[in-house]
């Protein structure tokens, strides 16, 4: 990115073009640049990067006749400061232009593309051709001459570029000189560096100017773990046969092993007060018994609705408590936001015309077909709105102040897409650093509009994508695709996720689905219980068994640390590297920059990203049930190197090194590892 801010002949703008009805057309310009990428949606909605997120920018810029036109990439920050970035034409045919683009801070930045007329280009070009034709010799000589002039009266230039011009403007007119050697004077090395680097700018024209949001890195990259606090510390009374609930401060004893384990945020399921109506028993039961704790999303009760912290898990000082630990660990804190309620939040007695009344007089629980919520009514943004977004608001705001910076939404497709936009947006007035995760397994539609008007990022499909054909081509759209809007969160379960493939794929799946996760998306998360490998279904259904939603779970995690009896069979010493690894390599804390590559077996992925000198290359066996071998055969351009270039590769998972080229042989699966990860080291 450069400051240097061509001089430049700007064309007024017509305000006579109207379409044949009648109506308006945007103005063309005098140089016409189309076809502007990104622009989300024709440029209704911002682009998304975070600070020093590189992505392409990109148009058609093109004029009559044959003189040269050129292109300029203008960034404008957010203290209004313009910064000029040149463009290459790389497809002179189609009249195509890119170039690179970066921010160096957050804040709402905005772009356009700026074509113009290249007269030093226009006129080498024809000089060249009729001075070796000896045609018109001493007039294209004296026109560069004056040329040149014009670009030292007309563009700033150091001390040192200006003697280059002036020296060629001199070369240009020496009479005593060939032809020849007059025009190399005006058309060296030297002068061109000068005029591409300040050019001589004539009818710039500017296309329309696009929203830029840059953000924090948190909005693109973060290894997540989700814990329900209140079984974090609980545990069953031997003497009374009832649990005992976790607590903030019990749960904040777990965050040393989170952070141990490189997780860079802690995210609470609700932490609020639950309803005792038509409160949920085990597996999602209608009955509850009267130690039952019901599902947290069941938000509100006497003791307060969603402002207020349950008691059994403690108080705002706990919660600052816990936030401060969290802090201390390297952690950030996650906490969903679940706007629903129980038939007991001070909401429905307070508001009732906050929810949907039927025609028996009753409030209308959530559903989900064939699920079914009778401990939750589901929030209606209609008959209040000013009321109901003023309150979520103030709600927000509690949070803000104790400390938290991100929230992950539960099920925002449900809520009116105009809301979140304005909460989003109202929120970021005062803390652009308040990261926003959608919790929208939803259609295709609804989860890319969540992301275009303001979620930084989104749960997406990547539990139900498991073959190889289907994981490429749906990281492709995400990387290319929806990168300028969308930001994908990976995550191989959730506490109401378990598929089939993790059912039964055993341990090997369990490994791959993390590590996929971890190196095809910049964001990747863990429930907890995912390093004991929890795979056992409620039958019927593809959730676990004695979920966590309705009841305590002591997962005895000592147990399985050094000297415990279960020692080895955690997955925490694998998802501990994979996170080092990720904190290592920073090619994978990038989404834009994945290339696939072939392998020969359909059941194997490779892929490379690569960041700088930094390249790491996967490898994936995504057959669990079979070890599998096969030829991966590379492009190298990708990797930065040609084609019979030789490189060591080095396994970051097992240490193994080889000497790796083009193509190359590979074994995966459940007697080996199902999967490598790859450091490219140059000889």
């Amino acid at each position: 990115m450069t400051d240097q801010q061509p001089a430049a002949a700007v064309r007024p703008t017509s305000s006579r073009a109207t379409a044949p009805s009648g109506g308006p057309l945007r103005p063309v310009g005098r140089i016409p640049v189309v076809d502007v990428r990104p622009a989300v949606d024709g440029g209704a909605f911002a682009t998304k990067s975070v600070v020093g997120e590189s992505f392409p920018l990109t148009a058609t810029v093109f004029r009559e006749g044959h003189d040269a036109v050129n292109a300029t990439a203008a960034l404008t920050d957010p203290d209004g400061g313009v910064h000029h970035v040149p463009m290459t034409c790389t497809n002179p045919g189609l009249d195509a232009w890119r170039c690179e683009v970066s921010a160096d801070r957050p804040g709402v930045w905005s772009y356009c593309v700026e074509g113009w007329s290249d007269p030093y280009a226009t006129w080498t070009h024809d000089a060249v051709i009729k001075i070796a034709a000896e045609v018109d010799v001493e007039v294209m000589l004296e026109e560069g001459a004056r040329l040149l002039e014009r670009a030292l009266r007309e563009v700033r230039h150091g001390r040192a570029d200006a003697a280059v011009l002036t020296a060629a403007v001199t070369g240009l007119r020496d009479g005593e000189q060939p032809a020849g050697t007059r025009i190399s004077a005006g058309t060296s090395g030297e002068v061109r560096r000068v005029m591409a680097a300040a050019p001589l700018r004539d009818w710039v024209s500017p296309s329309a100017s696009y929203t830029w949001w840059v953000e924090r890195d948190r909005a693109l990259t973060g290894a997540w773990y989700e814990i329900f606090p209140r079984s974090e510390g609980a545990h069953l009374d031997e003497k009374t046969g009832t649990w005992v609930s976790g607590t903030l401060r019990t749960a904040a004893e777990r965050l040393p092993a989170i952070a141990a384990m490189g997780f860079d945020v802690v995210y609470l399921t609700p932490v609020h007060p639950i309803g005792q109506t038509n409160r949920k028993g085990p597996n999602n039961t209608l009955t509850a018994g009267p130690e039952d704790p019901g599902s947290p999303y069941a938000i509100g009760s006497a003791d307060g609705g969603h402002d207020a912290i349950h008691p059994d898990l403690g108080t705002f000082d706990d919660f600052d408590a816990f936030v401060a630990a969290a802090t201390g660990q390297g952690l950030e804190v996650a906490l969903d936001l679940a706007l629903q309620c129980s038939p007991d939040h001070p909401w429905v007695a307070e508001h009732p015309e906050w929810f949907t009344t039927r025609a028996d007089g009753s409030i209308a629980y959530a559903e989900n077909p064939p699920k079914k919520y009778q401990d939750i009514y589901p929030v209606n943004f209609d008959n209040d709105p000013d009321g109901i977004y003023a309150e979520v608001r103030r709600v927000v705001q509690v949070w803000i102040d104790h400390g938290v910076r991100i929230f992950r939404v539960d099920n925002p497709h449900t809520k009116p897409v105009e809301f979140w936009q304005w909460l989003i947006a109202d929120v970021a007035r005062d803390h652009p650093d308040v990261v926003w995760l959608a919790e929208a397994f939803t259609r295709p539609a609804m989860m890319a509009t969540l992301a275009k008007v303001g979620f930084q990022q989104s749960y997406t499909y990547y539990a139900w994508r498991n073959g190889a054909a289907e994981l490429r081509e749906y990281v492709e759209e995400l990387a290319r695709d929806s990168a300028p809007y969308m930001r994908p969160s990976f995550w191989p379960t959730t506490h109401d996720i378990l598929t089939p493939y993790m059912q039964y794929g055993g341990p090997t799946a369990w490994k791959l689905r993390a590590a996929l996760a971890a190196t095809l998306s910049p964001t990747y998360g863990i429930y907890a219980g995912y390093e004991l490998i929890e795979h056992v279904a409620r039958p019927g259904a593809e959730e676990q068994i004695d979920n966590e939603k309705y009841q305590y779970k002591d997962r005895q995690w000592s147990r399985y640390e050094a000297g415990g009896d279960r020692e080895g069979q955690s997955l925490a010493p694998f998802l501990t590297r994979l996170n080092r690894i990720r904190h290592d390599h920073p090619a994978l804390h990038w989404l834009r920059n994945i290339t696939f590559h072939h392998v020969d077996d359909e059941q194997m992925l490779a892929y490379s990203k690569k960041h700088g000198d930094d390249v790491i290359i996967v490898v994936a066996n995504t057959d669990p049930h079979a070890t599998r071998e096969s030829t991966v055969r590379l492009d190298m351009g990708a990797l930065g190197m040609s084609p019979g270039d030789r490189f060591v590769a080095h396994d970051l998972l097992s240490g193994a090194d080889w000497q790796w080229g083009a193509d190359n042989y590979v074994r995966l699966g459940p007697d080996t590892e199902p999967l490598h990860i790859v450091h490219l080291r140059r000889f």
